[in-house]
């Protein structure tokens, strides 16, 4: 047996284990949450973001399920209340600070803040062989700094808790800074970003801008970026960065104060952003951030995850 064989009958084997997982109920132990519990996830009105409120309701958790149109946001709360699942709307942009700000108030004045942030949003243009960068400004605005506005507005929302709040990015193995595919091939930038004590959000952006300048001038084949899906896997890159570099900067926050933050790849799931081309099933990718969300007794902060086992950034 070569090495794909191995290593597809390895995956097949922790699918199978992940499927068994999922229907093994939260013990009262566990289950540190409560109606009461408020989770917002962004992107939610479809794919991945879609299955993972639905599997939050599902575990009694308050749901927002938030996205850019309403018309399909609200049509994805129809389909839920039509299986029995009661969900909340609410439009927001991420990429529309006025947008953010008014989300800000409404979750303010309803529900005094959250407890659960999903960071599912996200854009992907290229499909199958193509690895086009016409629209890398998009891609790296929405995933990486889409992402990073939602954190930075939520935080302060975030409540007080015994168990700690969480944050979760869903991300993906593309954007992985030492793999043995796909990776920059700058070693020095690749040791810098792996440095979380000098991990800072300007070497964050320098890079992305670096990047998107060359994307500018034509230069960018020759820039040493990742091979595959380069402006999503780099955008992928920045999000696992900032995620380690979050979770350092939240750590010396008080008891009952502690935020945990950390991101997880869904897997190549059959959703339109892989032009349902993947492996995954929506259930077996939403699976991991659900269970990130609701992990009990959780001092794990920083960490990147797939198929409920940490993996390396």
């Amino acid at each position: 047996m070569g090495k794909k064989e191995k290593a597809k009958e390895r995956r097949e084997k922790r699918l199978q284990e992940i499927q068994h997982l999922m229907t093994v109920p939260y013990s009262d132990d566990q289950r540190w949450w409560s109606k009461e519990t408020v989770a917002v996830v962004t992107g939610g009105n479809r794919g991945i973001g879609l299955e993972i409120c639905r599997q939050l309701a599902a575990h009694g958790v308050t749901v927002i399920l938030t996205s850019r149109d309403p018309g399909a946001g609200l049509e994805s709360i129809k389909f839920l209340s039509e299986v029995g699942l009661s969900l909340i709307y609410h439009q927001l942009d991420i990429l529309d600070l006025s947008s953010i700000n008014r989300f800000i108030e409404w979750l303010k004045e309803n529900y005094g803040g959250l407890d659960i942030l999903v960071n599912n949003a996200g854009v992907n243009f290229n499909l199958g062989s193509d690895n086009s960068v016409e629209n890398a400004h998009k891609v790296v605005e929405t995933n990486y700094y889409g992402t990073k506005s939602m954190i930075e507005a939520m935080i302060p929302l975030m409540k007080p808790s015994v168990v700690g709040a969480r944050i979760v990015n869903v991300s993906s193995r593309l954007g992985r800074l030492n793999g043995r595919r796909n990776r920059i091939s700058n070693a020095a930038l690749r040791e810098q970003l792996s440095d979380v004590e000098s991990l800072s959000e300007e070497l964050i952006n320098t890079a992305l801008s670096t990047f998107l300048r060359q994307v500018d001038d034509g230069t960018w084949a020759s820039g040493g970026w990742p091979q595959v899906y380069t402006d999503y896997s780099l955008s992928k890159l920045a999000v696992n960065a900032y995620t380690r570099l979050m979770a350092r900067k939240l750590s010396d926050r008080q008891e009952h104060e502690k935020i945990f933050v950390n991101c997880y790849c869904p897997g190549w799931v059959k959703t339109a952003l892989t032009g349902y081309a993947g492996n995954n099933t929506v259930e077996e990718g939403a699976d991991t951030g659900v269970w990130l969300a609701l992990l009990s007794h959780q001092p794990i902060t920083g960490k990147f995850f797939a198929e409920r086992r940490e993996i390396n950034f």
